[in-house]
């Protein structure tokens, strides 16, 4: 074959040469794959380093300025939103976010539903699904943490953390994935004013758990209970040994299960009020940004639709064996409808100062570190009670299932 024939050419070479025109450092250019549905309009000119072998796909890709793909290794993106100064070292994500100065390292596997805000970060080999990890929050290597969000400290030197080869167990033997667990919450977690949650490595999580604000797991611990104080050290024995028949679907902590379900959606309505109401304040100063802005809340709805597809999933497994599992069964459709997104309006201080802040050019992490005790406690209590909302019409629905907020 000749080797100028066009069927060596590679796919979006032209794609390529026009970005390179812009301003975009792409050494190996005809390493790069950039498919037919990508739009170079969304991808800035500015610091941009699209390293050999990165691959760049889906018509939703945005690419912020600064931004660095594929330093340690080739990298695939497909339909994710980065924002500015992002580095992805290399491996592959799809429909992702990652805000300004997020970065994972090379064997990153990053899928749908997940968010990284500010400066969130991973070492190599970790996997993340359905994962929401608050500003600064650090991960290890060799990690699996699906079905998480991860809240805690205040800056790059007093972050939560998760230690290397960490596992959130999230499938049960039933099948069932009504698990996501929740470390730290929403509206405390938004100001970046709490103490950060520890994971240590060689250890496991198993979802559903909830953890509070400064827990410390020690290295090699299992987490098989929720910690509902702040400021604990937990460090787990291993279960005593049985063996015992399997009696499949039995569900003898569905009330658990299904208030940990709630209170995770209802910090998700409260994370989605604070991305519509506040976030995008500091959020739609040019293009690109609002795009990045569009992605987080279609993650959140990804969100939320995960979670209630698998608790749809359980119900239907679910017995009638009391009154409570039977009424769960008879009103399931109203049930699941009351975990649509419950929302409010912010606090009219709040939003005042959030808005001159953003019109001033401020940084939104230095406005929010900045707030008074007063503006503190009207956050909280605003996203607190968007979580007790979503909490309320669900055992309202089911009153005959205690569910144990």
């Amino acid at each position: 074959m000749d080797v100028n024939s066009r069927v060596l050419e590679p796919r979006g070479l032209e794609k390529v040469a026009k970005l390179i025109d812009k301003g975009v450092r792409i050494p190996n250019p005809l390493t790069v794959d950039i498919d037919e549905a990508v739009d170079i309009n969304n991808i800035s000119s500015d610091g941009v380093v699209i390293g050999p072998g990165c691959r760049i796909r889906g018509r939703r890709t945005v690419i912020s300025a600064g931004c660095v793909l594929g330093d340690e290794a080739p990298m695939t993106i497909q339909d994710c939103q980065l924002g500015t100064k992002v580095k992805l070292k290399g491996g592959f994500a799809q429909d992702a976010v990652f805000l300004d100065g997020a970065n994972m390292g090379s064997g990153a596997h990053v899928r749908g539903g997940t968010i990284l805000e500010e400066q969130a970060n991973g070492a190599h080999t970790v996997g993340l699904k359905q994962t929401i990890l608050m500003p600064f929050v650090t991960l290890g290597s060799l990690i699996n943490f699906c079905d998480v969000l991860l809240a805690g400290g205040t800056s790059r030197t007093n972050h939560s953390e998760v230690g290397s080869s960490y596992i959130h167990f999230n499938f049960t033997p039933d099948g069932d994935k009504t698990t996501a667990s929740l470390f730290g919450d929403v509206p405390h977690g938004v100001l970046l004013n709490r103490h950060p949650i520890f994971l240590g490595g060689q250890g496991g999580t198993v979802g559903p758990v909830a953890t509070g604000f400064g827990t410390v797991v020690g290295a090699g611990s299992i987490l098989r209970d929720d910690v509902t104080e702040d400021d604990q050290l937990v460090l787990s024995a291993p279960p005593a040994g049985r063996q015992r028949p399997v009696t499949p679907n039995s569900y003898s902590k569905l009330n658990r299960i299904v208030a940990h379900n709630v209170t995770y959606l209802g910090n998700l309505s409260a994370l989605q009020a604070w991305y519509c109401q506040i976030r995008r304040l500091f959020m739609s100063r040019d293009r690109l940004s609002g795009l990045v802005w569009q992605g987080a809340l279609d993650n959140l709805v990804s969100a939320r639709n995960e979670r209630v597809k698998r608790l749809s999933s359980l119900i239907g497994k679910v017995q009638p064996t009391d009154a409570g599992r039977a009424q769960l069964i008879e009103n399931r459709d109203a049930f699941l409808s009351c975990l649509e997104a419950a929302d409010s309006p912010a606090p009219a201080e709040v939003m005042r100062l959030c808005s001159a802040a953003a019109t001033s050019g401020a940084e939104y992490l230095d406005v929010v570190q900045s707030f008074d005790e007063a503006a503190q406690n009207q956050v909280v209590e605003w996203l607190g009670g968007i979580v007790s909302a979503q909490q309320g019409r669900a055992q309202k629905v089911v009153d005959r299932l205690s569910l144990p907020f």
